[in-house]
Order: C-alpha cells, then sequence, then structure tokens
C-alpha cells in the first residue's frame, strides 16, 4: 500500500471589488483588500513562559514589567469591540497563558461576550493538571497543548527545562475534566521529529487526542536553518508507515490552517499545519492581539497597532477602536512570503507575538 497521501492544493481566494462591509465601510464583517473575512482572535494574556523552546525563545529573555500587560477589563473590552465586527472566535495564548493569575476569570468574562461562540486556550500543559478544572467550569472547552517529544531528555533539549510528565499529567487532566476536543501540537524539527512523531501519534491515539505537526518556521530567538524543516508531506509518509494509514479527512475547511486525515482503522486522526510548505495564508482569518496591547493582522507582521490608550483611561474610545480593527485588517498583506527573496523575519520572537 502507497504511504504517499498528496497534500490537498491551498489556493486563494478570488480577488473581489469592495462594497458594503468592505474595509472602507463602517458596517459589515472584517473584511480586507484580498477578499478574506477576519473571525479568529488571538489574544495573548502574558510573554511570560516557564519554558525557553529553542525555536521560540532566548533563555536570557527580559519579561515586560506586569503594569505593562492589559487588564482582564481592558481584553474583555477590546473582545467585546471586535465580537461586534463579526469576531466570534478567541484564543488565549501566552508566552504561557497558565501563568497569568487568575485566568479562569478571564476566561468566564470572555465566554460571556455577546457574539462570542468559541473560546480556546493554547498551553504548554506544565501548570495544566491543577487548573483543567477551573478553567472548564470558566467555560473553556477547547484546548491546544504543546508537546514536541515523550522523551524527557529530548524534552529538556528542546526546552531547556524538565516537565514532560507534568504536561502528560495535565494532558489527562483536562481529559478527564471534559475538554474537547484536545490537540497536541508538535514543532516539526528535523533531528528530533523523526523518533518523536510515531510515539506521539500512538500515545494521543490511545487517549482520544488530535495530534498536529506544525512545520518548523522562521519565528524564534535562534537564526532559522531550513535543513530543520522536516515538510508535512514527509511526515504523513511516517506516520502512514509507522503507526496506521491515513487517508484525507472529509469537510476540510479551508480557513483551518491544519490539513486534517483520518487513521484507515478509525483510531483517530492527525493534523499536519505546513505553514512553509504549504501556507495558508490565501484564507487566513486571524487578527492577534499581543499582551501589551499591540494589534497585528499577521503573525509575520513587521508592522502593529499600539491599541492599549484606547482601551485605558477614563474614556476608552470603542467607536476609534473600531476603526483602528478595520483599518489594520485592511492594510493586510497578501501572505508572509516564507522562502522568498522578499521574506524578512520579525524583530518579535513567538512569546512575544503570542501563539
Amino acid at each position: 500500500m502507497s504511504t504517499h497521501f498528496p497534500l490537498p492544493l491551498v489556493t486563494d481566494p478570488p480577488l473581489v471589488v469592495p462594497t458594503a462591509g468592505s474595509p472602507a465601510d463602517e458596517r459589515g464583517p472584517l473584511v480586507d483588500t484580498f477578499g478574506r473575512v477576519h473571525n479568529n482572535l488571538r489574544i495573548s494574556v502574558t510573554d511570560r513562559c516557564n519554558l525557553r523552546c529553542t525555536y521560540c525563545m532566548p533563555e536570557d529573555v527580559v519579561f515586560r514589567d506586569r503594569d505593562e500587560l492589559l487588564t482582564f477589563e481592558e481584553i474583555t473590552r477590546f473582545v467585546t469591540v471586535a465580537a461586534r465586527l463579526g469576531v466570534d472566535k478567541v484564543r488565549l495564548t501566552g508566552g504561557e497563558p497558565l501563568l497569568r493569575r487568575d485566568l479562569p476569570a478571564l476566561a468566564r468574562m470572555i465566554v460571556a461576550v455577546p457574539g462570542i461562540r468559541d473560546v480556546g486556550l493554547t498551553t504548554n500543559g506544565i501548570l495544566l493538571a491543577r487548573q483543567a478544572r477551573d478553567l472548564y467550569a470558566a467555560g473553556l472547552r477547547r484546548l491546544n497543548v504543546s508537546l514536541d517529544t515523550l522523551d524527557p531528555g529530548r524534552f529538556r533539549e528542546l526546552t531547556r527545562r524538565d516537565g514532560v510528565d507534568r504536561v502528560v499529567e495535565g494532558l489527562l487532566a483536562a481529559k478527564a475534566a471534559g475538554f474537547a476536543p484536545i490537540k497536541v501540537n508538535a514543532v516539526a524539527i528535523r533531528g528530533f521529529v523523526e523518533r518523536d512523531a510515531a510515539p506521539l501519534a500512538r500515545f494521543c491515539r490511545e487517549h482520544g487526542f488530535e495530534m498536529r505537526f506544525i512545520e518548523y518556521m522562521p519565528i524564534g530567538a535562534e537564526a532559522w536553518e531550513r535543513a530543520k524543516l522536516v515538510p508535512a508531506q514527509e511526515l504523513l509518509t511516517l506516520l502512514a508507515r509507522e503507526v496506521a494509514p491515513l487517508a484525507p479527512a472529509p469537510g476540510h475547511d479551508p480557513r483551518d490552517p491544519a490539513l486534517a486525515f483520518d487513521y484507515a482503522d478509525g483510531g483517530g486522526r492527525v493534523g499536519v499545519i505546513a505553514s512553509v510548505t504549504r501556507p495558508f495564508c490565501g484564507s487566513c482569518n486571524r487578527v492577534r492581539l499581543t499582551a501589551e496591547g499591540k494589534l497585528r493582522n499577521c503573525l509575520f507582521a513587521l508592522n502593529e497597532v499600539d491599541v492599549k490608550p484606547l482601551l485605558r483611561g477614563p474614556a476608552p474610545d470603542d467607536a476609534r477602536l473600531a476603526a483602528v480593527i478595520r483599518a489594520s485588517v485592511a492594510a493586510k498583506w497578501a501572505g508572509h512570503q516564507i522562502g522568498s527573496a522578499a521574506f524578512v523575519k520579525p524583530d518579535r520572537t513567538m512569546h512575544a507575538i503570542g501563539g
């Protein structure tokens, strides 16, 4: 049986002539000049982290003072305005979001915002075991947990800390609390993923988690080495050979960055995020808010807008904030251009942008 599964083509949507609801219009959804509708907001609640993953941040990082970060009330006000513009999906990220004190309280506030239908969390899982039940009670239902390896030695080599057992404990606690779906994210780095992909996939099959592999991207503190990139197609071939045959999952949403594949034996699903070899910029629906209040219209954006002055102070300006959000989306480029001569690596690393 062949172990080669061609990735579905990801194509840009057709260009559209701006009409009502376009970036220049004060009504309608958040549509950019390429016709992409934006309804997905990723919010970094802190730049602090209890790991130092080599592909994400430097060991000697200096974190922001706590008073620089947006308050829960400011974050909720931003979400409220964004929801009026069509945003209905929010994901809380970091840094490590579970380091933010009383995070379940923020989750509860965002879940209650009219128009928000989906609130998720991305975490490294180190602190998840003791917070899972409170987060579920606050209204969170979807979790992404970062875990690149089950091997303690390679975990320490990648994260520069110990803790793989705590991540596994957190995953099992989240499952017991009722979270679904639970997705396990691994960055595919050559020299590691060849040994770790199959054990991770088997672990997820055993416990009902969805394994997702993310291509290694030029966003970390260290110089990006293309030789460390493991293409998604290579990963699929490895998994089909070493775990179980795969078939493309039905009903793919082009806005979803992950291409999903089901195991032929019914033993679950695996996803690949081919950010480098098959970018999904043409259907991107995301905007980002950093922990200190900078609005970014792309993970790799070279420009950002400071919205904290519009949220902080005695007279927050919701109308102006809405206009700024629309303008940011309107200014979004066609794509990040990784692999081309035009690509410029952002000054910020992943921990400071938000995962």
